[in-house]
């Protein structure tokens, strides 16, 4: 039953704060000097957590969802990498989902475009494994990163013999805060191809990021070691960097009100975060949520992918950063 809204003069006449605060609940009306818990804090708060994802064991839950799940039945075949935090079963940082993603010799999985960003970091595909975005055909090579921009027709096929595996990021967390989610399947099912391109602005070679790391000026013990940024950024929402790491030099400590997440596309080490250590390898995945201290340390010679959310904290004057 809803509760009568309090009369003008009611609330004028309230003789004490307690009864004045009752009388503004049916109003939904909040006391602003008596709240509870502050809306403004000094720093930002360690909501989400510092977490690592083994591509090995999600290697083999995919084995297993191949023989369990197809394409028919499920529009991708993915585990979702989710924080480790109370209520949370989907964000892997505040803004960011990342997603390992498998598809069988002979699949299609069908096309689709939705305003969430989306990319993906190939881990293993042999020659044959392939994207289409809004009509292009683009092949998937381990060490690539494909781009799906917002709203961009999108859909994935293996014409190989082995299974394709990859991790998947996307801007989802964030566009369900700011609501504007819209998804739509293709009417045909699936894209038809109108052309094939090795070279795309949709795609970043692992052999051109490798170039471009061996011609970059080593940083060895920078927060990020010797760094290049794919694209400029590479979309609105979503900034991604490349990083070498060199083996048994730290990188230098530090935090930022960016999210991180740590795709592994070559080599093993460590990242301590907020003073917890993860030993990571090819294929993991970790994540570094905002204003976290944190540093890597390689065992050998290490290339991470770092896909954060500064693309759209920097224009918003948001991005901060310090080192210890």
């Amino acid at each position: 039953m809803k509760t009568a809204s309090p009369a003008p003069d009611d609330l004028a006449r309230s003789g004490s704060l307690e009864e004045l605060y009752r009388l503004l609940t049916p109003m939904h009306v909040g006391a602003g000097w008596n709240k509870p818990t502050p809306s403004l804090w000094d720093e930002p708060r360690k909501t989400f957590v510092p977490a690592h994802w083994r591509y090995d064991q999600a290697h083999a839950a995919l084995d297993a969802a191949g023989r369990l799940i197809n394409t028919e039945l499920a529009e991708r075949r993915n585990l979702i990498l989710y924080n480790p935090v109370p209520g949370n079963d989907y964000a892997t940082t505040r803004t960011l989902l990342a997603a390992y993603q498998m598809i069988l010799p002979g699949e299609q999985a069908r096309s689709h475009r939705h305003t969430p960003n989306a990319l993906r970091l190939i881990v293993d595909a042999e020659p044959g494994a392939y994207t289409i975005v809004d009509g292009e055909k683009i092949p998937m090579d381990p060490g690539d990163v494909l781009l799906t921009p917002n709203w961009s027709w999108h859909g994935h096929g293996n014409e190989g013999k082995a299974p394709a595996f990859w991790i998947d990021f996307l801007d989802t967390p964030l566009i369900h805060a700011l609501e504007p989610m819209f998804f739509e399947p293709h009417p045909a099912g699936y894209e038809p191809v109108a052309r094939t391109a090795d070279i795309s602005p949709m795609r970043f070679a692992w052999k051109d990021t490798l170039r471009r790391l061996d011609e970059s000026a080593p940083d060895t013990a920078g927060p990020y070691g010797t760094q290049i940024e794919l694209g400029e950024p590479a979309m609105r929402t979503i900034a991604l960097h490349m990083m070498r790491l060199a083996p048994g030099v730290p990188t230098a400590l530090h935090r930022t009100t960016a999210n991180n997440i740590y795709a592994v596309a070559r080599g093993s080490g460590t990242s301590t975060i907020d003073g917890e250590s993860f030993a990571w390898s090819r294929g993991d995945v970790v994540a570094v949520p905002a204003w976290r201290p944190h540093g890597h340390r390689a065992d050998d010679d290490a290339v991470l992918l770092r896909v954060s959310d500064e693309a759209l904290l920097g224009p918003l004057a948001l991005l901060r950063q310090e080192r210890f």
